[in-house]
């Protein structure tokens, strides 16, 4: 029986085989690909915080240990690649003479380096002039003592001679932050400022130096060992840190007490493994409503022919077929879809792969390959038994013979319905979306020191419930807007049907469950482009954001603390080719009460002209009407939120601060009037700090002073225009472009992987739109070809067939694109709130990707119409055949 079924059902049934194979194969193919995003994603996250360390470990040794033994320790243990003994000894001060005077610093830190760790350790040291060997000073202390390559300056020790030494070099510290860290403070510690004054000797050379002061003040003169890993480490980053961070608790047991270590390798991997985590909580709210949707198609595809199923099952039963054979049959066609689903999904998803991770692999490594790919199949087979192989069982156990061959079956309304499951599921998404978007609510939660990562997961219950309430809903509407407004849509008809309005109104409504189940996943597939869609552009707007905040502009120039550059050095950058525009932007410190803090004195009317401000960044106004209020209030000022709570500041306070004259050098108060609270600015610190006016700044200061100009390229550019600033300023000047600090800011989420997430995602958005608007309405529509090509032989005309499939298709296409919008505007909403997270900054607007959702329409339109025009050129030929055959 089998030999003879299988080829007639190929034969005879091949559309809607294939499009239950295409809707097992979406699905496949979606969650094979999503897996390779969050393997890929993981891994380029490990490798990144690798990669951003200099120095993995910082191994001081304790007051009284012994230094030999501590590098001994540290050089023999497993995973430790390479290892040199380093000193830190803090002066009092340092002096130079150049040109005639004298230029002095406040204290600072001699740092001992041996010869060979700028090659061991790549991008702790970069050589800006002069030597990378010998005697070497750092950027700004150049610049405090005026001094070059040749200069002789001199080091003040405590209670003993000064030393004298000759510059061979200038270099800059880029990762000054971790080198001069409090080791033994927390890995998420606020990182303290690294010291602005720096000098570097050879190690040799600061032995002999500090030994004197070690006898005297051993306080002031520290040892460490820095050492380089192995980076063999496994690619998801939680369990790198719980590897590195391991091994530096076995070095601090092993050394009794004497080392502590600086784990900068585990701070970089502590926060990677967070970004991680968001990323697996991405794959769940992105990528299962996907797949979930594409077993939805499937379910639908397979019920296009649950009529006729039943039709042939009964037949087989009349002629002895036992339940038995017909559960293996039935088995057997679940198993050819699902075979063919699963081989279709994993081709595509090896070249998805290819295409938007440029790896033809499920995975980072072999074991993640194989383990997302039997995944992605049990997913397909499942799909596959849910869809066709369990109502084929139900009909053959629970259906007489009688009941398969009805042609019109009593339809009762679904107990959902009657409980009203759809109106409970949304108020439940209410209230937990309500709860999950709270102040202080974090969906992903990474304790320090705590191997093990907390996921919230219950928030996924919101968009879940919102999904299953709304999908519900759509279909309740729609069939009652065929059933008992059938009225209602023979009067939609009437422009276009004319007096068959009534007629394809009441045909609808009899055989209205296919036209329902086909506008609800239409519906459901148009809100997951829509949804998917928006949500990647708000976290492309906001990755921008993030970087415009931490660089300032397209390129920011820096200038040296000691240096004073007025406002129209902004010219001679502004004729810079690329540059498109200059805005000074003034940096001064103030101090509030005994507080010392940020101020930042800003050109209200042309600051938005380069760098984004975004109306999240400030309470009490817009980011417009906040800096109009600069402009014609000159003494206002924008406190941060944690100073308002502090001091108590009330709208309209007069808030006093201490800011240096530039003429006398002492500090002089100066009043502003609180106006509103700013939490982020370009450029500025996280924690606590003013904008105001930097004309009335420069007045009260008698300074125009600038701190940094920030250029705008237009957004392209940005490398090549900072090459060439570079060039004009010379090295004593920081010049940092958006491109560069994009990488360095974002997460591999953003930088990396959300380019080829995005591909993926919104391509199976359009797929799974076209195939609810076309393939579903199809199957629909080939299973009424008896009846369209009787009502041809009976004397329809053309036109009224035209009318009976457009009418069809228009009522699938408007329902489910209306019902699609509503739920994927709320459905954007919904994530944003859940995933907040995820952004930094939080988005004040969403952003909506209109070209994107135009192409959506457009597709889904064409699909809708191919089908109705092929629909109608079928049923107006083969009369004969047509009708005996079905």
């Amino acid at each position: 029986m089998i030999r003879i079924w299988l080829p007639a059902l190929l034969r005879r049934q091949p559309a809607r085989l294939l499009g239950a194979a295409i809707g097992v194969a979406i699905a496949v193919a979606l969650l094979a690909s999503l897996g390779a995003f969050l393997a890929h994603a993981k891994a380029s996250m490990t490798g990144r915080a690798v990669r951003s360390v200099s120095v993995d470990w910082q191994v001081q040794v304790a007051p009284g240990g012994d230094p030999a033994a501590t590098a001994a320790l540290v050089a023999h243990t497993p995973g430790v690649h390479t290892s040199q003994t380093t000193g830190f000894t803090q002066v009092p001060g340092l002096s130079a003479a150049a040109s005639g005077t004298t230029q002095t610093t406040g204290s600072g830190v001699v740092l001992g380096l041996p010869s060979s760790y700028a090659a061991t350790f790549p991008g702790e040291i970069r050589t800006l002039t002069g030597t990378g060997t010998g005697v070497l000073l750092a950027q700004q202390t150049a610049s405090n003592l005026h001094a070059a390559p040749g200069t002789r300056i001199t080091i003040q020790r405590p209670g003993l001679t000064p030393v004298t030494v000759t510059v061979s070099g200038v270099v800059d510290l880029p990762q000054a932050n971790s080198l001069f860290q409090k080791v033994g403070a927390p890995l998420r510690a606020q990182p303290t400022a690294p010291p602005d004054n720096v000098v570097l000797l050879p190690y040799p050379q600061w032995q002999q130096f500090s030994a004197p002061i070690a006898t005297t003040r051993p306080d002031l003169v520290t040892t460490q060992i820095h050492a380089r890993l192995s980076h063999a480490l496994p690619t998801d980053p939680a369990a790198a840190y719980s590897t590195v961070i391991a091994a530096a608790h076995n070095v601090e047991a092993r050394s009794t007490g004497t080392a502590t270590v600086g784990n900068n390798l585990g701070a970089a991997l502590d926060a990677a493994r967070g970004d991680a985590a968001y990323a697996q909580v991405l794959f769940l709210f992105l990528g299962l409503p996907g797949a979930i949707l594409a077993g939805l198609l499937t379910a639908t595809v397979a019920s296009a022919g649950a009529r006729r199923r039943r039709g042939e099952q009964s037949l087989l039963r009349i002629r002895g077929a036992s339940q038995r054979q017909l559960l293996r049959l039935a088995s057997l066609e679940a198993g050819v879809i699902g075979a063919v689903g699963c081989l279709a999904g994993l081709a595509a998803a090896l070249l998805v792969g290819r295409g938007a991770f440029g790896s033809a692999s499920f995975g980072a490594t072999t074991p993640s390959a194989l383990l997302w790919a039997g995944i992605a199949v049990a997913a397909g087979l499942a799909i596959t038994a849910a869809a066709v192989l369990l109502p084929a069982r139900r009909d053959v156990r629970e259906q007489t013979i009688a009941a398969g061959r009805e042609e019109i079956a009593i339809r009762r309304y679904p107990w959902w319905a009657r409980y009203g499951l759809d109106i409970a599921a949304l108020v439940g998404a209410g209230l937990i979306v309500n709860a999950a978007s709270h102040n202080g609510y974090q969906l992903v939660l990474a304790p320090e020191g705590v191997p093990t990562i907390s996921v919230s997961y219950w928030a996924l219950a919101g968009p879940a419930l919102l999904w299953l309430g709304a999908g519900l809903l759509v279909w309740r509407l729609v069939d009652l807007l065929l059933g008992r407004g059938r009225r209602l849509t023979a009067l939609l008809l009437r422009p276009f049907a004319g007096r068959l309005a009534p007629v394809l109104s009441s045909s609808m409504s009899r055989q209205r469950r296919p036209l329902v189940k086909a506008a609800t996943v239409l519906a459901l597939a148009i809100a997951f482009a829509i949804s998917t869609a928006t949500f990647n552009a708000t976290y492309r707007a906001q990755a921008e954001a993030d970087a415009q905040l931490t660089n300032g502009a397209d390129v920011t120039v820096t200038e040296s603390p000691a240096a004073a550059v007025g406002p129209g050095f902004a010219t001679r950058l502004a004729a810079v080719p690329g540059v498109t525009g200059v805005e000074p932007l003034e940096h001064r410190y103030a101090y509030v009460g005994t507080d010392l803090q940020d101020l930042y004195g800003v050109r209200p009317g042309s600051i938005r002209s380069v760098t984004a401000l975004q109306d999240s960044y400030f309470q009490g106004g817009s980011a417009a009407a906040l800096m109009n209020t600069l402009q014609t209030k000159p003494d206002s000022i924008l406190v941060s939120a944690e100073t308002v709570k502090d001091y108590q500041l009330h709208l309209g306070d007069l808030v006093n601060l201490r800011l240096v004259d530039d003429r006398t050098h002492q500090l002089v108060t100066v009043g502003f009037h609180y106006v509103g609270v700013v939490s982020e600015f370009p450029t500025a610190p996280k924690d606590s700090f003013f904008i105001t006016n930097a004309a009335y700044v420069a007045q009260k200061t008698r300074s125009n002073a600038v701190g940094t100009f920030l250029v705008n390229t237009g957004g392209t550019g940005s490398s090549a225009v900072a090459a060439r600033i570079r060039t004009l300023v010379g090295p004593t000047v920081s010049v940092t472009d958006i491109t560069t600090t994009r990488g360095a800011v974002g997460s591999s989420l953003t930088s990396v992987d959300l380019a080829g997430l995005t591909r993926v995602e919104l391509a199976f958005a359009l797929v799974l739109a076209a195939a609810a608007g076309g393939l579903v309405l199809a199957l629909g529509l080939a299973e009424r070809r008896r009846s369209l090509a009787i009502m041809n032989a009976l004397g329809a005309r053309r036109r009224h067939l035209r009318a009976s499939v457009a009418g069809e298709t228009l009522l699938v296409g408007v329902t489910g694109a209306l019902g699609g919008a509503v739920l994927g505007a709320y459905l954007t909403q919904t994530l944003v709130k859940v995933l907040t997270g995820v952004f930094d900054p939080p988005p004040s607007t969403i952003t909506v990707p209109w070209p994107y959702l135009a192409a959506l329409s457009a597709l889904t339109a064409a699909c809708l119409t191919a089908v109705t025009v092929g629909a109608v050129r079928a049923s107006g030929r083969n009369l004969l055949p047509t009708i005996r055959r079905l």
